[in-house]
């Protein structure tokens, strides 16, 4: 692999019983890169990047996150799959920021972002409150640090979920339609924060209907439909002409 490509996807399947949900999906993202994955309802998008934070297990391919294979160790010709705990140590180093949150109910906001830098990486309860500290004003969360998830908004608790993710400083942070379950007038604030990133250099992967933003932040952009990429390249040039004609017939229905 080389040097600047920091995620790696080769030939990746995933099935759930006869359902065959990824179908062979090969995608490099480099170091410092915003890739966005746009396509249909169901065409593997979010599945996949559930199989790169190892919340789920692919049945064919081969997964590298910074050069390390992700949840199987390779000898001779015969993978063997890690010990849970392998795959936690892996896990720790991909941030994901789900659709809804996850918080935890009964801790407040600055709880929410110390809890795993504490437990996962041992880090001392002054340290990990600095970071957060720190992370929370940098998603605008200042003066939240002692409310609790339901004294929140939802853009408010997306961005502490954000800020939990930042915590663990993961080589990848993995979005999967970060504002879908957000009204319409809070879905700004949380995509100015991932833009924010973004200009930060921070390597993302985002799976976003939102195609202005995508347009506007993401340095590659893929278009997926039942279980592989279909199209991939610049921004611009997947948008304002496409090659395909699914990614064609899909853009028509949503710009």
């Amino acid at each position: 692999m080389t040097p600047e490509v920091l995620v790696r996807a080769e030939q990746v399947h995933k099935s759930y019983q006869r359902n065959e949900v990824l179908k062979g999906v090969d995608l490099e993202v480099r170091r410092g890169e915003v890739m966005c994955l746009i396509g249909p309802s169901g065409s593997g998008k979010s599945t996949f990047l559930r199989c790169i934070n190892l919340l789920e297990q692919i049945q064919h391919g081969r997964l590298w996150v910074d050069g390390e294979l992700l949840g199987y160790r390779q000898r001779g010709d015969t993978l063997h799959e890690l010990s849970e705990k392998e795959q936690s140590r892996q896990r720790a180093d991909i941030g994901m920021v789900f659709q809804d949150f996850n918080l935890f109910s009964h801790y407040t906001a600055l709880e929410n972002v110390i809890a795993a830098p504490m437990i996962v990486r041992g880090e001392s309860r002054a340290a990990a409150v600095e970071r957060a500290t720190a992370l929370l004003e940098r998603v605008g969360l200042g003066d939240k640090l002692h409310a609790y998830p339901r004294r929140l908004s939802g853009g408010q608790q997306q961005r502490v979920a954000i800020a939990r993710a930042l915590a663990m400083r993961p080589k990848v942070m993995l979005f999967d339609e970060p504002t879908s379950a957000l009204d319409p007038e809070l879905v700004g604030e949380v995509l100015d924060v991932i833009g924010d990133l973004a200009d930060e250099g921070l390597t993302m992967i985002i799976v976003t209907h939102e195609i202005g933003f995508a347009r506007r932040v993401a340095d590659s952009l893929a278009f997926m439909d039942a279980g592989v990429v279909v199209e991939s390249g610049r921004p611009a040039d997947v948008i304002d002409a496409p090659q395909h004609p699914r990614t064609q017939a899909f853009l028509s229905k949503v710009l």
